[in-house]
C-alpha cells in the first residue's frame, strides 16, 4: 500500500510560514514572453509580440508566497481566446484577483511591444511600416481600474539657433559674390541660391523621439493608439519616413525648415494639442529627447498637463 506521505507534492508556499511576517506591494512575474491580438479603436486588431509583467500584493503577512502559475496561465489563456482591448483588460484584472482573492487586493499588468503601422509618404504613392515602442498599463486598486498608455515617436527637429546662423553666413557668401554689380538680376539670384552656394550653411538637424503617457478615459472600450500616434505626428510636423523618392525628400526638407524646433519647442506644442484631446485621456505625461547632432549630450524637455493628483513632472517614467 502506498504511502500518501512519499507520492504527495510538496507545497511550500502554501504550508511553511513566512520567515518574517509582513506585507509586500507587489509579487509577480517580469518579461514574459506573450503573442497577442491588440484591439485598435482606428486599425482593428493587430498582433504583436509582447513582454508582460504581472504582479499583485501580498496583503496578507502570514502567507508565504502568492500562486505565480496561476497568473502565467490566466495569461495565457487570455491570448490564446480573447483580444487586448480597454474593456477586456479591465475584466481580467478581476480575474487576477480573483485567483488570489484570499491573499490579494490589488492588481497590475504591464504589456511592452513594438506597434508597427504602414505610413503613407509625404508625396509619393510610396508607404512603409514604422514601428513605435507602446506600453499599456493596467492596475487594480481600491476597486477601481487605472488604465495608461505609452507610445515613443521619432520625429526629425531642425534647431532655429543653427538655422539663423546659416542664413547669416548665407547673406554674406550672397553679399561678397555679387558685391561688385549695383544690378543683379531674378536669373543671377535663382542660379546663385540653385548652386551650392545656396547652402553655403546649412542648420543642424537630429533624429528626435517624443515619449508620452496618458490615462485613458474610463468610457473608452478600445485603445487609441494610432490616434494617439497621429495627434503626435500632427502637431510635430516632421515624423520620420519609410520609403522615401526625391519628392518625399524634398518635401521633407521643407516640413523640416517650416518647423524649426528647440525641445521646448516640441514639448509645448505637444502639451497644447494633448490638451485638445480629452476625449480620449484625461491626464499626460510628455518627455522630449533631441538626441543631438551638434553636442554630444542630448537635449530635453518635460510637461505634464498639472491636474491635482494627475501626472507628476518626474524626469523618466
Amino acid at each position: 500500500m502506498n504511502d500518501k506521505r512519499l507520492t504527495e507534492m510538496p507545497d511550500v508556499a502554501a504550508s511553511q510560514a513566512p520567515q518574517h511576517n509582513g506585507t509586500l506591494n507587489w509579487v509577480g512575474m517580469n518579461r514574459i514572453a506573450l503573442p497577442l491580438m491588440v484591439r485598435d479603436s482606428d486599425l482593428g486588431e493587430s498582433h504583436v509580440n509582447a513582454y508582460v509583467q504581472t504582479y499583485v500584493n501580498l496583503s496578507n503577512p502570514q502567507v508565504k508566497g502568492i500562486h505565480m502559475s496561476r497568473l502565467y496561465l490566466l495569461l495565457s489563456d487570455f491570448s490564446e481566446k480573447q483580444t487586448l482591448s480597454a474593456a477586456n483588460l479591465r475584466e481580467f484584472l478581476g480575474h487576477m484577483l480573483d485567483s488570489h482573492h484570499d491573499i490579494s487586493d490589488q492588481a497590475s499588468l504591464n504589456f511592452d511591444f513594438d506597434y508597427v503601422i504602414k505610413r503613407k509618404a509625404l508625396k509619393s504613392q510610396f508607404s512603409g511600416w514604422k514601428d513605435y515602442p507602446t506600453s499599456i498599463k493596467a492596475t487594480l486598486k481600491d476597486g477601481k481600474v487605472s488604465l495608461e498608455l505609452g507610445v515613443q515617436v521619432p520625429y526629425s527637429s531642425t534647431c532655429p539657433c543653427s538655422a539663423a546662423l546659416a542664413r547669416q553666413l548665407i547673406q554674406e557668401a550672397f553679399h561678397e559674390d555679387f558685391a561688385d554689380k549695383e544690378h543683379i538680376s531674378r536669373d543671377e539670384v535663382e542660379s546663385w541660391l540653385r548652386s551650392e552656394k545656396g547652402t553655403y550653411a546649412t542648420p543642424h538637424s537630429q533624429r528626435s523621439v517624443a515619449k508620452i503617457w496618458v490615462k485613458l478615459n474610463e468610457n473608452l472600450d478600445e485603445f487609441p493608439l494610432t490616434d494617439l500616434i497621429s495627434a503626435v505626428e500632427d502637431a510635430l510636423q516632421t515624423p520620420v519616413q519609410t520609403a522615401v523618392k526625391r519628392e518625399d525628400e524634398q518635401e521633407f526638407a521643407r516640413l523640416n525648415g517650416h518647423n524649426l524646433m528647440f525641445c521646448e519647442d516640441a514639448a509645448r506644442r505637444l502639451k497644447n494639442a494633448l490638451n485638445q484631446s480629452e476625449a480620449m485621456f484625461n491626464d499626460f505625461w510628455v518627455r522630449i529627447e533631441h538626441l543631438e547632432s551638434l553636442h554630444a549630450h542630448d537635449a530635453v524637455a518635460i510637461a505634464t498637463k498639472g491636474l491635482d493628483g494627475g501626472y507628476e513632472p518626474l524626469l523618466n517614467r
